[in-house]
């Protein structure tokens, strides 16, 4: 059997995994694997002076092993049967995708808020966002929960799927390993500023091509064409130079607004707004955004798919 054929029927069977289960919560996960690595990384390295060249030393080595682990992996497996290639390769994918534990927690942040009250919903919306959610109105709780899966969409859909196109399972747990390092290092705070910013850049090389291509995807899967015209008018407005993509495109989508001034560890950080319309957010409308999630996603797997096609 060909290995484009294997990587073919493994993206499929990652992903309907992935829609079917979400993320296996009771099993061994590689990004946790992942984070202990960098844990130890920066707890050994990230001290006296040079802490920019121990950073990037420390990112280089861990995007190199991580390739090269999964390179000789899978070409071992490959070699001793093809049916043992296709499992590993089918529970990597698995773990790479995490579109359905991102459409689950927004649900849950809007489910909660709706059914126990503002309180317990800013709870559960500390647990996805990095921002402070003890002041936070019932609206900007729901506008927080689409920007996250938004720009989520990217960096947990179709940044790890980009990847697996590119070259193939070593791509995608490359890409993983580069995203779990800028999620823990990527600061700038005193501790971090040097040490994490080889990470931290490293990311937004990472992530510049599949956030357009998210974007782009979510106006297609929709047919609103004003999500193009929101990510061509407001996607560089964000601090990142890739989050705001997602968010105009999703912006758009919706016609509202998102953005503006928040909290960050206890400085309030004044994020220039995506979007005119400053409209109530429904509780109804977190259902149009999961699909927007779920088309965006089938739709970069059916087009890595034919993309294998016409390359073999």
């Amino acid at each position: 059997m060909e290995e484009s054929l294997l990587l073919i029927i493994a993206l499929a069977l990652g992903y309907l995994l992935d829609l079917c289960a979400g993320d296996p919560e009771k099993l061994p996960h590689p990004v946790r694997l992942f984070g202990r690595l960098i844990y130890q990384g920066e707890r050994l390295w990230n001290k006296g002076p040079y802490r920019f060249g121990k950073g990037l030393l420390l990112a280089t080595a861990l995007c190199g092993l991580t390739f090269l682990a999964f390179k000789i992996s899978g070409e071992a497996l490959l070699a001793a049967h093809p049916l043992l290639y296709l499992a590993f390769a089918t529970l990597f994918v698995y773990y790479g995708l995490a579109n359905r534990g991102l459409i689950a927690e927004g649900s849950q942040v809007f489910a909660v808020l709706h059914t126990q009250g503002l309180e317990a919903g800013r709870k559960q919306l500390s647990r996805i966002v990095g921002r402070d959610t003890s002041q936070l109105s019932p609206q900007q709780i729901r506008i927080a929960v689409l920007e996250t899966m938004s720009e989520n969409l990217s960096d947990g859909v179709v940044a790890p799927l980009f990847y697996y196109a590119l070259a193939g399972l070593p791509g995608l747990m490359t890409y993983k390993m580069i995203n779990t390092m800028d999620s823990m290092l990527g600061y700038r705070s005193d501790r971090y500023e040097q040490f994490g910013k080889a990470a931290a850049r490293l990311d937004d090389v990472a992530n510049f091509l599949p956030a357009r291509i998210t974007a782009l995807l979510m106006v297609l899967v929709t047919g609103c064409w004003r999500g193009l015209v929101f990510i061509f008018r407001y996607g560089r407005r964000h601090k990142s130079p890739n989050a705001g993509y997602p968010e105009a495109a999703l912006a758009g989508i919706l016609n509202c607004r998102f953005g503006g001034p928040n909290r960050y560890q206890g400085v309030l950080v004044d994020k220039p707004y995506i979007g005119q319309a400053e409209r109530s957010i429904a509780h109804e409308e977190i259902h149009r955004v999961s699909r927007v999630n779920h088309g965006t996603c089938l739709a970069m797997v059916a087009s890595i798919i034919a993309w294998f096609l016409l390359a073999g």
